[in-house]
């Protein structure tokens, strides 16, 4: 019955008036803007420390004889005044100079700035660009950004990663919306053909009325179960547990082979449960309903005179739930395909006996409780389900 097990794989903005505009400058402006405020407050506090420095060293000139004159440029000037003069002379000299350099240095310092955070900031663009190109129908552009592997270029990847998986999601809604708006429409289609075909018939009888009625009664029914089975995924799938309690994954098992245990001894299915009490934290309803889907599917998809086993057992903190089953071959490659809505047997919509949604709902359950889900096929023909849920403590 053993083969090699596959595991499964562990599974829209707002646009128009809803989006928020930019306001205030750019990036592009800010960071120019900074890197130029910062070089201009440096080269500042550099200009005034050698205009400090400059008339500090000018001024220590040698004392010399009260009264003598000093000729400065063609101009002479009192001994005793000599120092204060040539102070000035430096300071005056290396303001103009130093001006002229600080003017120079932020002007060069903005313009580097202004093209080298435009270079480093294209990809940003080109992300933000593809992000406004994009919308439902146009999720397969990707950036795939070239060039060195920098922050940027992980954001670019990162965003082509987000866009596949976006894109997996929105094609699987497609599917499902689709393959949900059939199977809802034939049985509405077939009550609404039942009353027609009866409301035309000016002789129809009680009989007529009955049997209308209970043709009418089996599709409301396939409708209810239908409806039930999608608001079970959709609040499964995605949402976190409302209930957590000690569970025994044995006395789960048992209750939920009472709801199909006439229909398995109807085609003489012979049952093996070895079960012993592993306990796990989770939602009652919701792992009951997990047991009876597998068990259900394992009736189901069965051939008469064939076999179903179902053990629990607990092993290095995980517990585990085994169902398998005699049954039709199934192509290994196919296996995931089980799992997607509205797949029986690995064929696509569903049949009389089901919904198509029942490993769905298993698949879903089992994410919300942290476990894993495997599944293989059984040599000669059938299926084996493995749910593993991390142990009570």
């Amino acid at each position: 019955m053993h083969s090699t097990w596959g595991e499964l794989a562990r599974p829209a903005p707002p646009t128009g008036a809803g989006v928020r505009r930019r306001r205030g400058p750019g990036l592009r402006l800010r960071l120019t803007l900074l890197a130029t405020g910062l070089v201009a407050g440096a080269s500042a506090l550099l200009l005034w420390l050698g205009w400090l420095l400059v008339g500090g060293v000018v001024a220590a000139v040698p004392r010399l004889p009260v009264g003598s004159w000093v000729w400065v440029d063609d101009v002479a000037v009192p001994a005793e005044r000599l120092g204060r003069v040539l102070q000035e002379a430096a300071r005056s000299q290396v303001l103009r100079t130093g001006t002229v350099a600080f003017l120079c240095v932020v002007a060069a310092t903005a313009l580097l700035a202004w093209v080298i955070t435009g270079r480093v900031l294209l990809p940003v663009h080109e992300v933000t660009e593809t992000a406004r190109r994009l919308s439902a129908e146009s999720l397969a552009e990707r950036i795939r950004l070239e060039g060195p592997r920098d922050e940027v270029a992980d954001l670019a990847d990162t965003f082509d990663n987000m866009l596949d998986r976006l894109q997996g999601t929105f094609d699987a809604q497609r599917r499902f919306v689709a393959n949900a708006s059939h199977e809802l429409r034939t049985p509405l289609a077939v009550i609404r053909t039942e009353l027609d075909v009866t409301l035309s018939d000016p002789d129809a009888d009680a009989e007529e009325l009955r049997r209308m009625a209970g043709v009418v009664r089996d599709a409301a029914g396939r409708a209810e179960r239908l409806v039930e089975s999608l608001l079970l995924l959709a609040r499964t799938d995605g949402a976190g547990l409302a209930v957590r309690e000690p569970v025994d994954l044995s006395a789960v098992v048992s209750s939920a082979w009472r709801g199909v245990r006439a229909e398995a001894e109807q085609r003489g299915i012979r049952t093996t449960f070895p079960t012993e009490p592993v306990l796990v934290v989770g939602d009652p309803a919701l792992l009951e309903r997990v047991a009876g889907n597998l068990l259900e599917n394992a009736v189901r998809h069965n051939v008469d005179g064939g076999w179903i086993t179902a053990r629990t057992e607990s092993r290095q903190g995980w517990s585990r739930l085994e169902v398998a089953s005699s049954g039709p071959e199934v192509p290994p490659e196919r296996l995931a395909e089980l799992f997607e809505p509205f797949r029986r047997g690995g064929v696509a919509r569903t049949g009389p006996n089901g919904a198509g949604l029942g490993l769905s709902i298993v698949q879903a359950a089992v994410r919300a409780h942290g476990g894993r889900l495997h599944a293989a096929p059984v040599p000669g023909g059938g299926l084996a389900i493995a749910v593993e849920l991390p142990s009570a403590p």
